[in-house]
């Protein structure tokens, strides 16, 4: 077998075949790509000057990994627009930008605010929903109907990530993941108004649901290289009866249309994922899921995922983030991925990944180290 592109690689272990060998995907979504710009962050998200997509494009070239590009997107037309934003800034200091977002809709508005740091990512501090009863005729027109795309974005994303990555598309799917983010108050707001407003919930989960399927059909008909369902923390903010409740029934949707398409499909939840992980080996196609994180992040060791799993699913994980990239020395990061591999390589479909983002201080000689490891370690 000959020397993989980086794409070729990583693109053989999601379609759970044996590649020339394991594949080296250290999480670097945002925070070390940004940082090693030494801009302040707000350039990147703010400003997008330089986009993150760029920037990350730099950070796997200089690191070497086999990178997956999560950020390619398609520029989609609905029927109607009849909703504006507009976002100004509060405050500005040396430290911090805080800004506030409107959302201008027939029945009224819906209002957001962030806070932009120097050094760190953003941070939502008010988030749209305040009182689900009074802004739900509102949150309806964020769900509207879909009616073509223009790729021109994706194309020229696509071409300057080359052989260097995957290029993925990437859909959500509703949940308390989801929610989590919609609610001002965040997880417990979210919970409270699902007891007194069920139907409500239901409704949500409808909307989304056709909003996701809608976004993948389009995305399938681009045919990226991955297919990139993104649910962080599926598990960790809502329990397996409501997985099953409000996301199970969207996924089962858009693995099957994958499938059917010929693309495959990852999926993205940090977090606790052993009940889930059960749910979408028996119930869903979906081919490949990451990151696997281990206690006490999550609750999975690739080992018994790897027996449980491996036959029907290709695995994506789980050095730690914090103990081994971030804390740990280069022979830490060595002993660690020699581990993975060996827990986990064996008959193909692995890809060596951290749990979720390492932090934005991560030294250089454990990412290279871990690079180095998958070289010398991930043979077939």
């Amino acid at each position: 077998m000959g020397t993989m592109s980086h794409r070729e690689r990583f693109l053989t272990a999601v379609k759970h075949g044996i590649p020339d060998r394991v594949p080296a995907c250290p999480c670097l979504s945002n925070m070390v790509p940004v940082r090693r710009l030494g801009i302040p962050f707000w350039d990147v998200y703010l400003h997008n000057d330089p986009p993150l997509w760029r920037a990350y494009l730099d950070a796997i070239r200089y690191y070497g990994i086999d990178g997956r590009m999560i950020y390619g997107s398609l520029d989609i037309r609905t029927r109607e627009d009849n909703v504006s934003r507009e976002t100004t800034t509060l405050t500005k200091t040396e430290e911090r930008i805080h800004t506030r977002t409107v959302i201008h809709t027939p029945l009224g508005d819906l209002s957001s605010e962030t806070i932009y740091a120097a050094d760190d990512p953003p941070a939502v501090v008010v988030k749209l929903i305040k009182n689900i009863a009074e802004d739900m005729p509102k949150l309806r027109y964020l769900y509207p109907e879909y009616v073509s795309y223009s790729s021109e974005k994706a194309d020229a994303m696509r071409k300057e990530t080359g052989e260097d990555a995957v290029f993925c598309l990437q859909v959500g799917y509703p949940g308390f993941h989801n929610f989590e983010g919609m609610f001002d108050g965040g997880l417990s707001s979210a919970v409270y108004a699902f007891m007194e407003h069920p139907d409500l919930f239901e409704e949500m989960r409808v909307l989304q649901h056709a909003d996701a399927v809608a976004k993948a059909r389009m995305m399938l008909d681009y045919k990226p290289d991955i297919l990139y369902l993104g649910g962080s923390g599926t598990l960790t903010l809502s329990s397996p009866e409501w997985v099953r409740e409000f996301t199970l029934p969207t996924l089962k949707v858009i693995t099957r249309m994958a499938k059917e398409a010929g693309v495959p499909t990852m999926l993205h939840s940090c977090g606790r994922s052993s009940a889930f992980l059960e749910m979408l080996a028996a119930e869903t196609d979906l081919d490949c899921i990451n990151p696997l994180e281990k206690p006490p992040m999550g609750d999975v060791e690739l080992k018994d995922v790897k027996e449980m799993y491996g036959s029907r699913l290709s695995l994506s994980g789980n050095i730690h983030t914090t103990d081994v990239m971030l804390r740990g020395t280069a022979a830490d990061v060595d002993e660690a991925c020699r581990r993975a591999i060996e827990d986990a390589a064996a008959g193909g479909g692995f890809i060596l990944m951290t749990g979720d983002q390492c932090g934005r201080d991560t030294p250089d000689e454990n990412i290279f180290a871990f690079v180095a490891a998958a070289k010398k370690y991930g043979k077939y």
